[in-house]
């Protein structure tokens, strides 16, 4: 029996989706809260594996299993197994063609980033941080450069091992709320570091370091050591994978909300 986990974690507490040596991934955390459910060994497998750091407001992720167990077993059961960090927020059986990450069709992520001249303190790892104000107009209208199919390889991370730097971003909105500015991307799927290294790019043109026109010059010229640094992780938060609506899916999407600073 294939089950479907909807799951949410904040990141700071762990070192990323993908198992660790040390057991501190959330892919160990929920295999050993699985497993003693359902008392054998469980692999599973995510939507996405996002970096350590960055939460996800929901992540999918299956697991197959011998035996038959109610969906609220999924839930409450590996809930009482699970760090406080990490939860299961709907569980349910599913065919064995599905696949957490290959019926995907799209992701959603989301960074929130606090432009003030004092750090943050409650918000340490919630939100990424700017030391001064920065204009949104001109990020917005500089990332209308980035919406379509592109060659992304300005923003990929060196150890990236997607097969191809080609990628819809369909998405990407960027709002203000006093002193906390809201991005929130779409795509079909993303790179290692990809929303990260366009935040970074957008500062610099949010601060004046860059004018508009330069996240579109980065983009056809296909070089990362031009760009921005890879901003922080502690602003990021995988929100939702999109799948064919002949799944008949709980949402599988779950906006963040934007924090008072």
């Amino acid at each position: 029996m294939r089950i479907l986990l909807g799951l949410e974690y904040d990141g700071s507490r762990f070192h990323g989706w993908q198992s660790q040596a040390d057991g501190s991934g959330v892919q160990d955390a929920v295999e050993s809260a699985v497993g003693k459910v359902a008392a054998s060994v469980v692999s599973v497998t995510a939507a996405g594996r996002t970096d350590a750091g960055v939460h996800a407001t929901l992540q999918t992720a299956h697991f197959d299993v011998g035996m038959s167990r109610p969906d609220t077993a999924w839930v409450r059961g590996v809930n009482a197994h699970l760090p406080d960090a990490a939860v299961v927020r709907w569980a349910l059986a599913i065919s064995e063609e599905f696949h957490a990450r290959f019926t995907a069709t799209g992701r959603h992520y989301t960074y929130l980033l606090l432009d003030r001249p004092i750090r943050p303190a409650l918000l340490r790892e919630r939100v990424g941080w700017y030391h001064r104000p920065l204009a949104v107009e001109p990020m917005r209208r500089a990332a209308d450069a980035l919406l379509g199919t592109h060659d992304f390889s300005t923003f990929r991370a060196s150890e990236c091992q997607a097969r191809t730097p080609v990628k819809t971003l369909d998405r990407l909105d960027i709002a203000r709320d006093d002193d906390m500015i809201r991005f929130d991307f779409h795509a079909d799927a993303f790179l290692h570091h990809m929303v990260r290294n366009i935040v970074g790019a957008l500062v610099y043109i949010g601060s004046g370091r860059q004018g508009e026109s330069w996240i579109g010059e980065l983009l056809r010229g296909r070089d990362r050591t031009r760009a921005a640094p890879t901003f922080s992780a502690a602003g990021l938060y995988l929100t939702g994978i999109d799948y064919p609506s002949r799944w008949n899916l709980p949402s599988t999407r779950a906006r963040v909300r934007m924090p008072a600073a």
